[in-house]
């Protein structure tokens, strides 16, 4: 039989489970945690790249909680200017949680407090954006 390297086998996997499931190829639900918690952030000097880095730094550090199921931190992306695109803030993070309870529960967490205590004098507005998760998938 010859040898298949991993990149091979996981590809044939993943095809395979995409036919069982009556999926396309490429296509895999995934159920995501339903809690979404989206975070846009202001900082007071915009072309800072040190202030930048300094709120991005700390927003990893919200990594810690285990209440976080998946956590991403991202900068403005340089796509299309349109209308309907919000360009005007720095630093967004996604946060899923398991459920509204752990979602309050982060809120007084130890470590999102020092992040507040450490970083809140870096932003001028933040905007909160809740919702829950109705449906996901990875292409």
């Amino acid at each position: 039989m010859e040898k298949q390297n991993r990149k091979e086998f996981l590809g044939t996997g993943a095809a395979t489970a995409a036919a069982l499931f009556g999926l396309p190829v490429g296509v895999v639900e995934v159920k995501r945690p339903p809690v979404v918690h989206h975070v846009f952030f202001w900082l007071k000097n915009p072309a800072s790249t040190e202030d930048r880095d300094a709120l991005v730094a700390g927003l990893k550090t919200l990594a810690g909680i285990p209440l976080i199921k998946e956590l991403y931190v991202g900068v403005l992306a340089n796509t299309e200017k349109r209308d309907v695109v919000d360009a005007s803030w720095q630093v967004s993070e996604l946060m899923f949680f398991e459920d509204l309870a752990g979602q309050a529960n982060y809120q007084s967490h130890e470590l999102h407090q020092a992040f507040i205590k450490n970083c809140s004098h870096l932003w001028e507005k933040v905007v909160v954006y809740d919702a829950i998760n109705l449906y996901s998938r990875i292409i």
